[in-house]
């Protein structure tokens, strides 16, 4: 077909050309999450025991065992969400099992002498 009088061109608008131009470009990324970190957890879990969300405290204190089982802090901050929670029996078993990874370990000693004094039918009953 021959370019002529007969063919007409038709100008697009310079806006609407720069309109489709901006819905064309890519969006920014978010920014990226921070690592997930047993630090993070456990204060994740310490802010909802604020809170009295005990359920979720227990839950990222659970996630953090998971995340470095050979980690004694992890196990004391978990005993001490059951300890808050009136089960001392859980909160024994907690501290324990830090003990168990470090006999030495002062919180959890600590933890375990309060336990004691606080729950004397704790101990008896066992």
């Amino acid at each position: 077909m021959p370019y002529g009088p007969a063919m007409i061109f038709r100008t697009i608008p310079v806006l609407l050309l720069l309109t489709n131009l901006a819905y064309a470009a890519p969006a920014k990324a978010p920014p990226p999450e921070p690592p997930v970190t047993v630090e993070s957890l456990l204060t994740q879990a310490q802010a909802a025991t604020g809170r009295g969300d005990t359920e979720l405290a227990l839950r990222l204190a659970q996630s953090a065992i998971v995340a470095n089982p050979a980690r004694p802090g992890s196990y004391i901050a978990l005993g001490d969400i059951y300890a808050q929670a009136g089960q001392p029996e859980y909160a024994r078993n907690f501290y324990e099992a830090a003990l168990g990874i470090d006999p030495a370990e002062p919180s959890a000693l600590k933890a375990l002498a309060a336990l004691d004094r606080v729950h004397p039918m704790v101990n008896a009953a066992r």
